[in-house]
């Protein structure tokens, strides 16, 4: 059975449900409130709760931007498309070939998570295991993201949706025994700036710490790059990354509350990803058993995020194919599945090299912080770039279109939220709780910077030789007549 190299993603695939835990797990909750969210407790301290509701907030200004755009332009470019419509076909190029690349490198980010967290613990319980035995998990968790991927995007949304209920259901019963262990201690002031680190003190500690948390939120607009193989993209995209963005941030209010007066808001600035006072540590001390389902629910998470990651940097680098801005072969669908099977495959050679590569050259967690800094880096500038093209998009759409508080309120509150996170996430000092990067973590900016650079060359080729197709960038398929009557043809043939 050979692959097309033309044609259109499975239609009316998928609906609601399964494109909003696309936007879920992309968010990675279980591995983001063990990990990520912690690291605000340096700053915010036993006021985290109050951090983590005003990063909610401030991503929600986003998740509103991106949610009106997806909505009036559903198309597999996502973020590229909007950039393009709202700013200039050449912007979106550049945001689609950056989007491409980061996306491409979240999935082994995450198995390099899966590897050496499978691989401590089980140092931890039986020493005989070697914890630099991490590789054959990471190789593991690579093939089955790669068979859910080409089994198309039915089987791999579903995949995500079992595997995003059962992180978020054993963390909110965790939670629920935390509240009710902590009992008299449960307390409204840790939504107040009264319990925030030493050397951070009131608003500054608080605000400081949602810079830190705002960056767990990253992955909400998941969801859109599935727009075109979701019944009624339009109103479907719109709910699901608002809904996953509101969701998922509720429920890291929740857990994290319950944590913090668990421990004490008091004791709560040392608390961390690892170690005793760490998620893990806690449920290892105090509730028996209920550590390996908590263990269980963070690798689940590493899985799930780098299922509906594979889903987004495939899909995109199909849209941008098939208007031939990056290699044609990226638009090759698998004739049954309609699964862009050459993107997959690139993908899981990106996966299998970075991992090892990078993985052996350091070692898996060096690796792990290099890569998170380069992804988040070039992620919040795409969301900051996004907030600009919605107020753009709808500016040029006139009066009847327009919504001030919307489309240009909301970005500008956006953009102000993102800057100071994209600060932090590439290490520059500008404020003082911004820690410098140190190499080979360092490496991520000349990283980020050359493959821009790179993207920039092949920009000024492209609109010299080709300029239709960095026009294209801006194409909604959907709204085409010959992209249904392709559909429908490829649906009778089969």
């Amino acid at each position: 059975m050979s692959a097309q190299t033309s044609g259109t993603l499975r239609r009316d695939a998928i609906g609601l449900r399964e494109v909003l835990f696309q936007s879920i797990t992309a968010m990675a909750p279980a591995a983001a409130v063990a990990a990520s969210i912690p690291s605000g407790a340096a700053f915010a301290g036993g006021s985290l709760p109050l951090a983590v509701l005003i990063a909610l907030v401030a991503c929600l200004f986003t998740a509103s931007c991106v949610a009106e755009l997806a909505s009036e332009l559903p198309a597999a470019g996502s973020v590229a498309t909007y950039a393009a419509r709202g700013l200039h076909p050449a912007v979106g190029f550049l945001v689609g070939w950056g989007y491409v690349f980061v996306e491409m490198l979240v999935p082994p980010l995450l198995l390099l998570q899966l590897g050496f967290t499978t691989a401590d613990t089980l140092h931890e319980e039986w020493s005989s295991y070697p914890a630099s035995l991490w590789w054959p998990w990471a190789l593991a968790g690579a093939a089955v993201i790669a068979a859910a991927g080409l089994l198309g995007v039915r089987a791999s949304a579903r995949f995500g949706t079992v595997l995003g209920a059962f992180e978020i259901l054993v963390l909110l019963v965790f939670a629920a025994l935390l509240v009710a262990k902590a009992g008299d201690a449960n307390t409204v002031s840790v939504f107040t700036t009264s319990h925030t680190a030493d050397g951070y003190s009131g608003v500054g500690g608080v605000l400081a710490g949602s810079v830190y948390t705002v960056l767990a939120f990253a992955g909400f607009e998941a969801a859109a790059p599935l727009a075109e193989e979701t019944r009624d993209p339009r109103r479907t995209m719109h709910r699901a990354v608002l809904g996953a963005a509101m969701g998922i941030g509720l429920f890291y209010v929740v857990t994290t509350y319950a944590m913090t007066v668990y421990v004490g808001p008091e004791r709560f600035s040392g608390f961390g990803a690892s170690g005793a006072s760490s998620w893990e540590g806690v449920a290892r001390a105090s509730f028996g058993l209920f550590w390996v389902l908590v263990f269980l629910a963070v690798v689940n998470s590493t899985i799930a995020n780098a299922n509906a990651c594979a889903n987004v940097a495939t899909r995109t680098a199909f849209a941008l194919a098939r208007i031939r801005v990056l290699p044609r072969l990226l638009a090759t669908l698998h004739p049954r599945h309609r699964s862009p099977v050459a993107g997959i495959a690139v993908q899981s050679v990106v996966a299998v090299g970075a991992v090892l590569g990078l993985g052996f050259a350091y070692d898996p967690v060096t690796a792990f912080l290099l890569l998170a800094t380069v992804i988040v880096t070039v992620v919040v500038g795409v969301y900051i770039v996004v907030n600009l093209a919605c107020a753009g998009h709808f500016l040029r759409g006139g009066r009847q279109s327009f919504k001030p508080v919307r489309h240009l309120l909301f970005p500008v509150l956006a953009i102000t939220a993102f800057v100071p996170a994209l600060l932090t996430a590439a290490g520059i000092p500008v404020f003082d709780f911004v820690t410098e990067l140190s190499a080979p973590v360092s490496y991520a900016g000349p990283v980020v910077g050359c493959w821009m650079a790179a993207g920039v060359v092949a920009l000024v080729v492209l609109i010299r030789r080709h300029p239709e197709r960095i026009a294209g960038t801006a194409r909604v398929h959907l709204d085409e007549p010959d992209a249904v009557d392709s559909s429908r043809d490829g649906a009778a043939s089969r």
